[in-house]
């Protein structure tokens, strides 16, 4: 469906009528203008006539008696906006954790919160149809796969019983990778529309050509329904249906996340409300001060960084002897290279403090969620993994490997109450474990359900190699978030994510984590103690002062972080996607949506034949003004205009349109078509309107 909103003619005070093209769902008509109708409840009482003129076009007018303006743009919005999946087979009551997770990503719309994504590299043939059909085959068998959060008093899951599989492909002329990844993380993830995962691939064709570049594969997905576990236990079932020619054999996956609220519900929690109450000391005597190395050690966490805003994102990265030396180190004092990282984000907390007594201090980590007593746990795709606070006494008159130990007990004790989430234990402890989003670090240590194993030599037979996946990092409820995984080469990679706002100094501060991390199995014996690390690592030759964030690889020099795009502030107001091709030639401007990547709008200048300019508003406007005063350079230039774009824009198209047009300008049409329209169907709707208009 794409609508075009026609304002009329002088003196523009008649409600718009509205151009409707392709195939018209008469209810879905009359639904939205309920929607509408119900937001307005106070408002005119609006008549409507629709008129068919020939196949797949329509035209919609509107009258009334009472004043008042019409919502068109809404109307434009709701009508291209894809319609819901299939009927809803059943509901499901969400568990504590994913009622956290989505009232979380609820108080920070727009910013990505709980959106992951999974990148990997596939060498040699693919075949599109077949790719997808696997990707819809799972989605079938997967009721986690046509989920999605419902509104209502209590907030509950629905599954659905059809979704289509969302796979996007896009040639390597459209974007570089890194671009496409941008893009996608901006878009963000609707965890209340059906289907909580999306698929993009760049290249990629039924014949491999040893020039091409490989193929790329994107997996995106919300944390609210699926965790990184889930991620890759669904991709290791797509390579089944791959090889199977796209069909996944089976029924429906049982245990699904039904069979694990009902287990949930049974759940004892006398036990667990004791453990975490005893666990988690006083705010009076526990340090949960992040390490701000560019500041003195007793500054806040919170405090605000000047000049700087925004997500960060660095890494560190030992070698693959470094690697190997600390996991051995580790598994000698009856650890793991998950417990010698947190032992060194320990003693870099307990450093910030500034004290040279034994100190509580406080992070969080993750559990996969999954060493629980429910049959078939490890096997389930779902929200399960789980940030839980982690407390330990260091003193500096004990030993490293004591340390280690602390650590090491404390995670098995906790292992036997995965099932809780940070939100309970909260409640039960009067909020002596801090909120994720007030203060606190979290750290967690990729793991998941092996790998393909024999799968991979049967895609080997049909000459397909697959790379190992890696995430790539989502944002977090936390100030401060460490992921650590292996690398294709077995190397250790930690990824941190940070709030650029709050922390200064972040790169000194991980510098200090990868000397610790490569040096405490060199120093640290039965009785080396924490005091004598903490003086080696201030007798290290380390810039405390430095503020520049690092990638540090053995002795690799730093490097300059990448911030995440979705926090630029400095976007230009217009942004020239291409010049006009005439004189006089009139502008097409295209209006952003939240839910669109940029490459798409630039799919759309390459696929547009008219002699008109196409520019784009440089991000989604805040409000009707905003949309306007960007625009005015084209507006008091006189040439003219027509704005255009994908679901979600209309309301803000049409509120600058209405603005034109009390100012005496001349208000433009309107072009608004669903998001999944071809670039070259929207750039053709495009050029008709501009002809109409010049």
């Amino acid at each position: 469906m794409t609508v075009v909103v026609d304002p009329g003619e002088p003196p523009y005070d008649a409600p718009p009528f509205l151009e409707l093209r392709g195939p018209l769902d008469t209810r879905r008509l009359e639904a939205a203008l309920d929607r509408i109708a119900a937001r307005r409840p106070d408002g005119p009482a609006w008549q409507h006539r629709l008129r068919p003129h020939g196949p797949g076009l329509h035209t919609l007018r509107f009258t009334t008696g009472a004043p008042g303006e019409f919502p068109a743009g809404l109307l434009a919005d709701l009508l291209t906006d894809p319609p819901p999946a299939g009927r809803s087979v059943r509901a499901v009551a969400p568990s504590p954790l994913q009622h956290e997770l989505l009232t979380d990503a609820d108080a920070h719309p727009g910013t990505g919160r709980h959106v992951e994504q999974l990148s990997w590299v596939w060498h040699g043939p693919l075949d599109p149809e077949r790719f997808t059909a696997a990707w819809q085959s799972l989605i079938d068998r997967e009721s986690v796969l046509r989920s999605a959060f419902a509104d209502g008093p209590e907030p509950r899951i629905v599954v659905h019983d059809r979704v289509r599989a969302e796979v996007v492909r896009l040639s390597h002329s459209a974007e570089d990778w890194a671009a496409v990844v941008e893009y996608d993380r901006r878009r963000g993830l609707d965890p209340r529309r059906p289907g909580p995962l999306r698929v993009t691939v760049l290249g990629g064709g039924p014949v491999a050509s040893v020039t091409a570049p490989p193929t790329r594969v994107l997996l995106t997905y919300h944390h609210a329904l699926l965790d990184d576990w889930s991620a890759r236990l669904l991709l290791r079932e797509f390579y089944r249906a791959y090889l199977a020619d796209g069909t996944l054999p089976g029924g429906e996956r049982r245990p699904d996340m039904g069979d694990y609220a009902q287990w949930l519900a049974r759940q004892d929690i006398g036990p667990a409300r004791a453990f975490w109450t005893d666990a988690t000391p006083p705010p009076a005597v526990t340090h949960s001060l992040l390490p701000v190395a560019a500041a003195p050690a007793t500054a806040p966490a919170s405090a605000a960084v000047p000049g700087r805003t925004g997500t960060g994102r660095t890494r560190l990265r030992l070698t693959a002897a470094q690697t190997a030396r600390l996991g051995a180190w580790a598994a000698g004092w009856g650890s793991t290279e998950s417990g010698a990282l947190q032992a060194a984000w320990a003693l870099l907390l307990y450093r910030a403090a500034g004290t040279a007594d034994a100190e509580p201090v406080r992070f969080s980590v993750t559990v996969s969620g999954r060493g629980i007593l429910f049959e078939g746990a490890e096997r389930l795709p779902g929200a399960l993994r789980n940030p839980l606070p982690m407390s330990v006494v260091v003193d500096p008159r004990a030993s490293v490997p004591e340390l280690l130990a602390l650590l090491r007990d404390r995670a098995l004790d906790m292992a036997a109450y995965e099932w809780v989430s940070a939100g309970q234990i909260r409640t039960w402890t009067e909020d002596r474990a801090d909120a994720p989003g007030a203060a606190g670090s979290l750290v967690a240590f990729e793991g998941g359900p092996g790998g393909p194993d024999g799968l991979t030599r049967e895609l080997a037979a049909q000459g397909i190699r697959v790379d190992p996946p890696e995430t790539l990092g989502a944002r977090t409820a936390f100030p401060l978030t460490l992921v650590a995984r292996h690398d294709g080469d077995g190397r250790l990679v930690v990824t941190v994510s940070y709030d650029r706002t709050r922390l200064a100094g972040i790169g000194t501060v991980l510098t200090h984590a990868a000397f610790l991390l490569a040096e405490l199995p060199r120093v640290a014996g039965e009785s080396t103690t924490i005091a004598e690390v903490l003086e080696l690592l201030a007798d290290a030759d380390i810039d405390a002062d430095a503020d520049t964030d690092t990638d540090t690889e053995a002795e690799a020099a730093p490097t300059t972080p990448v911030d995440d795009p979705a926090d630029a502030d400095d976007a230009p107001a217009l942004i020239t996607l291409r010049p006009a091709r005439n004189p006089g030639a009139g502008t097409v401007c295209l209006v952003p949506s939240h839910g669109t990547p940029r490459f798409c709008y630039d799919l759309l200048a390459r696929s547009y034949r008219g002699p008109e300019a196409l520019v784009l508003l440089g991000s989604p406007p805040d409000d009707d003004r905003a949309g306007y005063d960007a625009l005015r350079p084209l507006i008091d230039a006189g040439g003219y205009l027509v704005l255009g774009g994908f679901s979600g824009c209309g309301a803000a198209a049409y509120g600058i349109t209405r603005l034109i047009a009390a100012n005496g300008g001349r208000p433009p049409l309107i072009v608004l078509t669903a998001a999944a329209t071809p670039a070259d169907d929207l750039a053709r709707l495009l050029e008709s309107a501009a002809e109409r208009a010049g």
